[in-house]
């Protein structure tokens, strides 16, 4: 088959927009909807929900998304698939076999499974990420519903596509450009101006979600409904293609991408081309993730208002020190963040007021429970002038670990159950290599003479998008136009980059160059420290480190300042 493929995204995460469904499939044309709900952190909330009933472990939003969507999506002749699996595929897959069967719909509906893995000894869940095979199977035979457990977000197109053109295992360029056309839906809104740098200038009180028109090579459209919000261009399509990605090789269970193949060009309003992407054989090996949880967590936020705020601080500091040997309790780890939000000669309390935060971790409940509250609670007469905090203290809270390992990919079973109950054993690619470092590629001639300089925030020029990926964080950047590029790509060094952001200046930071993006890829290694459940940071998953490197000032050409125009950017 010839014509494109069109299919859409109404879900970027467990909690996304509930409407999307309709709104998907009243909008405009689809031939596929699929939905991610899956991340490190919501597959450790659907262990937690499956220890307190087996049967659960899977998405229940999207259940309920389908109450309505499952006859809309059938009068349509769509094909629905998603991840909201979880933990519990088949389960889902039973449920939505019900609630067909409630609402008078009849739909052929099948799952995929063996993504779950023998759970080692002190660990919640353990999921290898499957590929695209499995669904397209299940489409091939006719489903009308196809749901999974932890496969990969650009499985969700990449097997469509397969099951629609007929690509083989091999396909390696057409498949890889699925992926990259399925990196760039899965995080829906995002696609479509939301989190976007140069947000200023577009209706984004409420963004479209995307769609993706699939060509028989593997290039793609992405596009919107018509009349929706939101933008999509180069400089959207861009920042999502650096999220949560890194060097030039993306690979996954179906095949390695390169990014440093991709080529867009805008083709219309709210249209950006795909094309150009190249691929390779996939790994010997799939990713697994383990979720765990780590001990126990509690947080309490001072505020210190007015005069001598790093006084008072101090004051609190030694106030608890003192009161944790006293009780000899004092927890495994103990942080402490002062946030400078004050005002000089400020109109309003609140914009003289700083915030101290205290984070406090054990393996004890009891450690950061009831001995951090009480301390917390006993200085309330007793402590700087103007004692208060944000909230009461708790008892604190469970906090999770995310851990990634590899497996041979011919140990973990990859299986498509058909409508009609047949199970489908999916073998792995019988093409693999290893996954190596792409190089670095030649770097874009420097300007010939910038001239004068001007201190000013690099988000003049440049847009960025950041993210998590466990423990590690990635901070995307790219130029606004090639004199931009020109400069970026010999300034933004790493030496440069651990200035600009001192937090991660005693960490390992590697950069990747994309010149066909024009952009520059950061992978900050143990930012995170064990992941965004742990919740070692003020932004735990780095979704605005990109935001505040762009914030950061340095020289920057006057020539550039003047010329590129960054998109309603400003300091």
């Amino acid at each position: 088959m010839t014509g494109p493929l069109r299919i859409g995204n109404a879900s970027g995460f467990y909690g996304d927009r509930f409407d999307a469904v309709r709104e998907m499939l009243t909008g405009g044309p689809l031939d596929v909807l699929t939905g991610d709900y899956l991340a490190e952190l919501t597959m450790l909330i659907l262990g937690r929900s499956r220890l307190k009933d087996p049967a659960h472990g899977y998405a229940t939003t999207f259940l309920r998304q389908l109450e309505e969507g499952l006859g809309l999506a059938h009068e349509r002749g769509v094909k629905i698939v998603t991840n909201a699996g979880g933990l519990n595929p088949a389960g889902l897959a039973d449920a939505v076999r019900e609630l067909a069967q409630k609402v008078g719909v009849p739909v052929r509906v099948a799952h995929v499974e063996g993504d779950s893995l023998p759970v080692p000894e002190g660990f919640l869940t353990a999921n290898a990420y499957l590929g695209g095979a499995g669904i397209a199977a299940c489409l091939t035979a006719g489903a009308d519903v196809v749901v999974t457990g932890r496969v990969t977000d650009a499985a969700l197109v990449t097997g469509p596509a397969a099951a629609h053109f007929g690509w083989g295992p091999d396909d390696h360029d057409a498949l890889a450009g699925a992926v990259v056309a399925g990196h760039v839906l899965e995080c829906g809104t995002q696609a479509t101006g939301g989190n976007y740098s140069f947000f200023r200038g577009h209706d984004l009180r409420r963004p479209g979600f995307p769609v993706a028109e699939i060509h028989a090579d593997g290039s793609s459209v992405i596009t919107k409904h018509d009349g929706t919000g939101g933008v999509v261009d180069i400089g959207t399509v861009t920042a999502q293609l650096l999220y949560e990605t890194g060097g030039a090789r993306y690979a996954g269970p179906d095949v390695t991408a390169r990014l440093d193949t991709v080529r867009l060009t805008q083709d219309g309003p709210d249209r950006v081309r795909i094309s150009g992407v190249g691929g390779e054989a996939p790994p010997l090996t799939l990713k697994v993730g383990l979720n765990r949880l780590g001990g126990w967590r509690n947080e309490v936020v001072f505020v210190l208002t007015g005069l001598d705020i790093e006084a008072k601080a101090q004051l609190v500091r030694e106030q608890f020190a003192d009161a944790f040997a006293r009780s000899r309790t004092e927890p495994d780890e103990v942080r402490w963040e002062l946030s400078r939000t004050d005002r000089a000669d400020a109109a309003t309390e609140e914009s003289a007021s700083a915030l101290l935060r205290l984070v406090v971790r054990d393996r004890d409940q009891e450690t950061v429970g009831r001995a951090v509250s009480g301390a917390a609670i006993e200085l309330a007469l007793g402590s700087y002038p103007g004692f208060h905090v944000t909230a009461p203290p708790g008892k604190g809270a469970p906090y999770g670990v995310f851990e990634a390992r590899y497996v041979p990919a011919g140990e973990v079973p990859h299986v498509a159950v058909l409508p009609d109950g047949r199970r489908l054993s999916m073998a792995p690619p019988a093409t693999t290599q290893p996954l190596r470092d792409a190089g670095e590629p030649p770097l874009p001639e420097p300007l010939p003479d910038p001239g004068l300089t001007r201190p000013a925030p690099l988000g003049r020029i440049a847009g960025a998008r950041s993210g998590d990926k466990g423990g590690d964080a990635n901070v995307g950047v790219w130029a606004v136009g090639n004199d931009a590029w020109r400069w970026l790509a010999h300034e933004l060094t790493v030496e440069r980059f651990r200035e600009l952001l001192p937090e991660t200046a005693g960490l390992t930071v590697v950069r990747h160059v994309l010149p066909n993006l024009r952009a520059l890829n950061f992978t900050v290694h143990g930012l995170l420290g064990e992941g965004v459940a742990a919740q070692h940071r003020f932004d735990p998953q780095a979704k605005a480190v990109g935001e505040w490197l762009r914030s950061r000032h340095l020289p920057i050409p006057v020539s550039l300042l003047e010329t590129v125009h960054a998109p309603e950017a400003h300091a």
